[in-house]
């Protein structure tokens, strides 16, 4: 069974205009936790200035009413982030690092190899606590400011996460320019330097190629899928990217393929609904539109 790891609470809300109550953010998890989710991205702990949407995650955090079997993450990108998340009493910590220099550049002002041993740093000091934590290599598939990612420099940074202790990789399409033998590539290359580590994919739905690169990832044998309650999402540093494959739209493909997913469409659907009403526009997953089938 294919796992699904519903990221709307992070991703998902970090490039909308709209700034969310933390009460609603809480409800936005619990809603994703009713209806199934078991392993939720709810907060990132990032410069607030920076990311304003994410400025309250230690209130989301100390909010919830965490649910047996449901693991919290918390996304990081340096130390200072793993240090607040740890404190927040996050499950998890997801550790981003950019496969392209243009895009480090953008989004913290680095490189790919300065991010890339903090990245280590994070990854070993998670491994010494006993914390789960993944890797989350961003434009693996293509940068906005580099263009094409060399496969090569999505690898390497794999093999470094991996020795230093990642349990997880994940394959990420920040702006949403990948296609399916793309994903075949990577988690081959990946999994050849990375034998050991779970395997995820996070695709966004910019060229409409996100659901045929996740049905990919899924038939070559890919742990776990990223996506997002109504289809919502971006980056802030990723010009014209949007939102991540819809949790809805996701789940009706799997189970009509086959694949369970321990999800409730039934209870998925109205989630749309709720965030609709506090973004003030209609989010783009087609589910909620059409409705279920058969009927």
């Amino acid at each position: 069974m294919v796992g699904i790891v519903e990221v709307s609470p992070r991703d998902g809300l970090q490039n909308e205009r709209a700034l969310l109550e933390t009460g609603a953010k809480i409800e936005l998890i619990e809603r994703a936790t009713a209806a199934g989710a078991r392993r939720i991205e709810a907060v990132s702990f990032v410069h607030p200035k920076l990311v304003p949407a994410m400025a309250d995650a230690e209130a989301v955090m100390e909010g919830l009413h965490r649910a047996d079997g449901v693991s919290y993450i918390g996304l990081v990108l340096n130390r200072r982030g793993y240090d607040r998340a740890v404190q927040a009493g996050v499950d998890e910590v997801n550790v981003v690092v950019p496969a392209s220099d243009g895009f480090a550049k953008a989004n913290q002002n680095s490189s790919t190899e300065a991010l890339t041993e903090v990245a280590e740093e994070v990854l070993a000091e998670a491994a010494g606590r006993d914390l789960f934590a993944s890797l989350t290599i961003a434009t693996s598939f293509g940068c906005p400011f580099d263009g094409e990612v060399d496969p090569d420099r999505v690898i390497e940074v794999a093999r470094r996460g991996a020795a230093a202790g990642a349990q997880e990789i994940a394959i990420a399409d920040t702006i949403g320019v990948g296609v399916p033998t793309q994903v075949r590539t990577l988690l081959d290359g990946v999994r050849a330097v990375a034998p050991d580590a779970l395997m995820r994919a996070h695709f966004h739905n910019t060229r409409n190629t996100g659901f045929a690169n996740a049905a990919a990832a899924l038939e070559w044998g890919v742990d776990w899928l990223d996506s997002s309650n109504g289809g919502i999402g971006g980056c802030p540093f990723a010009p014209a990217a949007t939102g991540n494959i819809a949790t809805e739209d996701l789940v009706y493909l799997l189970d009509r393929m086959g694949h369970p997913t321990g999800l409730d469409l039934e209870a998925l659907l109205p989630i749309a609904g709720f965030l609709s009403d506090q973004l003030g526009y209609t989010v783009p997953a087609l589910l909620p539109r059409a409705g279920t089938f058969p009927g």
